[in-house]
């Protein structure tokens, strides 16, 4: 099922241009249906498109030979630019060198669009090489948007208009019916998560067996490509950061934990940062000799996955680590919206904290499954340190309840 995406009015932004354009992100993000539905887009312009994939062995033996066998699998006819479309290219011997020997010689007659997963996004294949030759979009689980879309609901999230905007109190015009559903689709999400795949199945049993394969794909595939040798202790790993999701990072800790050396946690961590499935969210000081903290704080791309990894899926409210998964939930959500690497957290030396910081739009969020559980003045420190931020407060349950004028209250 070919359904669009938001970010595929980005991507055509840069269809145009001659840098080579490259999807990458975890495996069943949905990298494959999109360049499929960029074929069909340029072909409906009568545009020259060349779609080859590369786990058909005869191909990859072909351009492995030399990047030239290219022209021949994909002549120029008629002096017209041809799109040539690779998916897979992490199984080249030297995907980045075949890339670059072809903008090279042919960007004006030829122009590349190219998926690859982790695989060639780590160090050892991604080389600096292609430095200003190319543009990468990062092709992760389903944002918001797209869920309601690929659920089918699009015009029940339009009607609620920007739920998870910052400039918002996040109140929406729904009736009591729409409201139920909203609620339901949204602890789908925060179940289920994003991956493409697992939104449009409707059967929920199902849902979390193709998760397990999603989880096994990852382990036997990332974890091998990237040479891991201990997969039971990476797993491991990986387990104990689910269940942590918005914890600190202690290395040490870890360390001492799997018995295992830091230097290898720190590999590990970097394959799983890698593979994209997890993320570091770095703190924000203006002084470090007072705000100390440096270890960055950990979530998931996926909160279906968290829950896979946990082998976890009782309803919400049932849940005694809900206020994690929901905190994991917002976090996607504004990082979809704002960028992931413009959010930080908040953390002193007396351990006050704040949720996230998006030092760029000057905005302070804090969440808190229940609204009860937020008391304002834990974080006048902050706000008398930082005036000119404005002060966030995200929940699922309760009433906003939050009588300080200088705090929006956003109920999800």
């Amino acid at each position: 099922m070919l359904i669009d995406r938001e970010i595929l009015e980005d991507i055509f932004k840069w269809i145009s241009r001659e840098e080579i354009v490259i999807l990458t992100g975890p495996r069943q993000s949905g990298k494959t249906v999109l360049l499929k539905i960029i074929e069909k887009r340029l072909k409906a312009k009568d545009e020259n498109v060349v779609f080859l994939n590369l786990e058909d062995e005869e191909i990859l033996e072909y351009l492995n030979r030399t990047p030239a066998n290219l022209l021949k699998l994909a002549p120029v006819k008629d002096n017209r630019k041809i799109y040539v479309i690779l998916d897979e290219i992490q199984y080249l011997n030297n995907p980045t060198n075949f890339l670059k020997l072809i903008y090279d010689d042919h960007r004006e007659q030829i122009k590349l669009i190219v998926s690859g997963s982790s695989a060639f996004y780590i160090d050892q294949k991604f080389k600096d090489s292609l430095a200003g030759r190319k543009k990468i979009f990062y092709i992760l689980p389903l944002n918001f948007t797209d869920f309601f879309s690929f659920k089918g609901k699009k015009e029940l999230l339009d009607t609620t208009g920007e739920i998870f905007s910052l400039d918002s109190s996040g109140s929406s015009p729904l009736n009591i019916i729409q409201q139920r559903e909203m609620d339901n689709l949204i602890e789908e999400y925060m179940l289920y998560g994003g991956y493409p795949k697992i939104v449009l199945e409707t059967d929920f049993s199902i849902k979390a067996e193709l998760l397990q394969e999603i989880l096994n794909s990852y382990i036997k595939k990332d974890a091998i490509e990237a040479d891991i040798r201990s997969r039971d202790k990476f797993f491991a790993l990986l387990r104990i950061l689910a269940s942590q999701a918005g914890s600190l990072v202690n290395e040490n800790e870890l360390a001492n934990t799997l018995a295992i050396s830091t230097s290898a946690i720190r590999h590990y961590l970097y394959i799983m940062r890698k593979s994209f499935h997890i993320h570091f969210v770095e703190p924000y000081y203006s002084n470090v000799r007072k705000e100390i903290s440096k270890m960055p704080k950990v979530y998931l791309f996926d909160t279906g996955l968290r829950n896979r990894i946990l082998n976890n899926f009782e309803p919400i409210d049932f849940k005694l680590d809900k206020g994690e998964i929901f905190e994991n939930f917002i976090f996607k959500m504004l990082a979809d919206r704002y960028g992931f690497d413009t959010l930080k957290f908040w953390r002193s030396q007396a351990k006050n904290e704040v949720g996230f910081i998006l030092v760029k739009e000057k905005k302070a969020v804090e969440v808190k499954y229940n609204s009860s559980l937020f008391k304002p003045k834990k974080y006048a420190f902050f706000q008398s340190k930082y005036p000119d931020f404005s002060f966030h407060l995200f929940h699922r349950q309760g009433e906003p309840g939050v009588t300080e004028q200088n705090i929006l209250s956003h109920k999800i």
